[in-house]
């Protein structure tokens, strides 16, 4: 089992079918869930599951509520390739004694859909101290959300 940092599939069609709102007048809820290294969360996840989600102190089922940082907007990326992108604050989990190696970002409002998985590189563990998700910066070159 692996995980595979990526949008999901379904997030991408699901953009053209106008199923996700990341607006400032009324945006969506997303959350975000942390998984273990056994988990094969990827492009084709569709939805949360609780399947190897991270189970600890200091961690809730079903993850943070996320905060959008920086609303829709655009601009050129470092290739010069105009961009629009939606950002996220930072999401942390203090005094948690966790071990997780990926997260899904996904949208509670419209039935658990899955939007972006994050892949950490290795398995990254906290022992009573926060666990901490630094969001790259929103532009059009990073942002965690982004469509060229």
């Amino acid at each position: 089992m692996t995980i595979a940092q990526t949008s999901t599939t379904s997030f991408k069609v699901e953009l053209l079918q106008a199923v996700h709102s990341f607006g400032p007048t009324s945006p969506d809820t997303f959350k975000i869930a942390l998984y273990t290294a056994t988990s094969d969360i990827g492009p084709a996840t569709t939805v949360y599951t609780t399947s190897n989600e991270v189970v600890g102190t200091g961690y809730t089922a079903g993850g943070n509520t996320l905060v959008i940082s920086t609303s829709p907007t655009s601009g050129d990326n470092t290739q010069g390739i105009p961009t629009a992108f939606v950002s996220f604050a930072n999401s942390s989990w203090a005094n948690s004694s966790i071990t997780a190696r990926g997260a899904l970002i996904y949208n509670s409002t419209q039935g658990n859909k899955s939007v972006a998985v994050l892949d950490f590189g290795a398995d990254k563990t906290t022992a009573n101290a926060t666990f901490l998700i630094t969001f790259p910066a929103a532009d059009a070159s990073s942002a965690i959300v982004r469509i060229s």
